[in-house]
């Protein structure tokens, strides 16, 4: 392809995209598809000549669209936001066409500068202090590819200082001892992602409580502003000036595209200590003068993703982005406003952000099967959540183009899909066959009557924990896809749990990581 066809290309892109987000509301919101679908429409082999760019765009049609789960459709309200615009997408466009690898100053100085700069613009949105900026000579901002990625970089920048300052302590004592001393904290409703850390880092991740008479070693706290399960928030006041770092995705409320999960510390020095390897063929004559963001985090190379972004607060301005939020939790408001009108629902938890948590009222084997019944539809998509036992539906505002018709679309159709439900069940109790209607069972229920406790201690090392941590990693697989949920494994699960005493929690989720690790003097959904 040259640059003549390329342009003439490029503008029916252009088109097709433009039709695409313009038609979404046309298609089935979720594929009808089975694993391994996509093997019986695409060759097994690489083509060995070049095919022509018409035939590549009818196979995008004819075989990669009905695998498409349609995170920008209007219909669609799982998960979070996926964020997107179209200056976003021209932003990407050029980034790709730079093509350059900013891991260092050196490598691009544009690429590090405007993101030093863009991330200091957004500290300022969000009012954080002046020592969080790059402008303060002490702090930083810098893009990661997820809140995942944040989380699992400022632990192990606490770990490591951590670990440095017993050493002077204890200078015969091996590192390996000392690393299992340490104790990381989380709240219950934490995104999996800061338990994952803490396997990646090897080091024990609890929920809050006193390990010091143990022997243990406090050295890290994530608190969360936003959990995924129900958004609730942790008291991060209590951190207070204690806060070394904090994270948020801009892809999900600010109209930016993954990825692009924002990343702040309030001294730069006690992250890039941690991560900082510098062999000589990386090393230039403004080392010394100059930021390389290839310290900030664990990938060496690094894309231009300040460009969209770039292009993002530029088109929409800050009261621009503003507007979009609140209309979001507007129309939140507006689903919880009208799913209460009808008195077989409930909402659990305070409607405070673009997510509603509700069900019907009853058994928890009802919601499940209103969910199922629901999705498998493919007219409208929502996941499920667990709120101390109790089975939730998760509504959340996604779409860029979100509107009242899309709310009151969403809210007739689930009452609609409750009262076939309802019906159903009625007709086969008086039929005396409660097994007519699948999963309709109260029995069901048994898949949350666990023992759990409040608090869940995510520590690998015991054994008798084994059996809670398989039924939370299937209950996050639940929440991924509900496909998968299996009530026969889950039930056989709990079974097991009423035969063993067990202290345990599930819980799910975040946004918004705040972490006050031992990132000396030390992330977000």
């Amino acid at each position: 392809m040259d640059a003549d066809e390329f342009r003439k290309r490029g503008k029916e892109m252009v088109d097709y995209i433009a039709t695409y987000m313009e038609t979404l509301e046309e298609r089935r919101v979720t594929p009808e598809v089975e694993p391994g679908y996509l093997r019986h429409l695409l060759p097994a082999y690489p083509p060995k000549k070049g095919e022509n760019f018409d035939k590549v765009m009818k196979d995008v049609e004819r075989a990669i669209m009905p695998g498409i789960t349609h995170w920008q459709h209007p219909h669609f309200h799982a998960y979070f936001p996926a964020g997107n615009s179209f200056p976003s997408i021209l932003g990407d466009m050029l980034s790709d066409a730079i093509g350059c690898i900013g891991f260092s100053w050196a490598a691009s100085p544009a690429c590090t500068e405007l993101e030093m700069l863009v991330l200091d613009w957004v500290g300022k949105m969000i009012g954080l202090p002046r020592t969080f900026l790059h402008e303060s000579g002490e702090g930083g901002g810098v893009i990661q590819g997820s809140a995942s990625e944040c989380v699992l970089v400022t632990l192990l920048a606490a770990r490591h200082a951590a670990l440095k300052r017993l050493k002077v302590r204890l200078p015969f004592v091996e590192d390996g001892v000392l690393l299992s001393k340490l104790v990381a904290y989380s709240s219950k409703l934490a995104h999996s992602c800061v338990e994952r850390a803490g396997i990646i880092g090897f080091v024990k991740m609890r929920q809050l409580e006193e390990d010091r008479r143990l022997g243990l070693i406090p050295f890290y706290v994530c608190a969360t502003v936003g959990t995924t399960a129900c958004c609730s928030f942790d008291n991060v006041e209590e951190l207070g000036e204690n806060c070394n770092s904090l994270n948020f995705n801009a892809n999900k409320w600010m109209q930016i595209n993954f990825d692009c999960s924002l990343m702040w510390v309030r001294k730069v020095d006690a992250l890039t200590s941690a991560l900082t390897v510098d062999p000589l063929y990386l090393q230039h004559k403004h080392g010394n003068s100059a930021i390389d963001l290839r310290h900030w985090g664990i990938p060496l190379s690094r894309r231009f993703r300040a460009l969209k972004l770039w292009f993002v607060i530029r088109m929409y301005g800050v009261e621009g982005l503003q507007r979009k939020i609140r209309e979001q939790v507007r129309l939140a408001k507006l689903f919880e406003e009208k799913i209460l009108e009808d008195e077989r629902f409930e909402v659990l938890g305070n409607v405070t952000m673009g997510l509603v948590c509700f069900r019907l009222q009853g058994p928890n084997s009802l919601s499940i099967k209103l969910l199922k019944m629901i999705n498998e539809s493919g007219k409208l998509h929502m996941v499920p959540a667990l709120l101390n036992e109790l089975y939730v539906i998760r509504f959340a505002i996604c779409a860029q183009t979100a509107s009242e018709r899309d709310v009151t679309y969403a809210v007739d159709l689930i009452s609609a899909f409750a009262t076939d439900l309802l019906a159903g069940r009625r007709d086969s109790n008086k039929d005396g066959d409660r097994g007519s209607i699948e999963s309709i069972n109260e029995s069901d229920d048994e898949v949350f009557n666990t023992d759990f406790d409040d608090e869940f201690i995510f520590d690998h090392q015991r054994c008798h924990l084994q059996r809670a941590h398989m039924q939370r990693n299937l209950f996050f697989k639940m929440v991924s896809d509900p496909k998968s949920y299996n009530p026969r494994v889950l039930r056989s699960l709990s079974g097991r749990s009423r035969s063993h005493s067990l202290g345990s929690s599930v819980g799910s989720g975040g946004n918004k990581h705040v972490t006050n690790g031992t990132l000396p003097n030390g992330t977000p959904p």
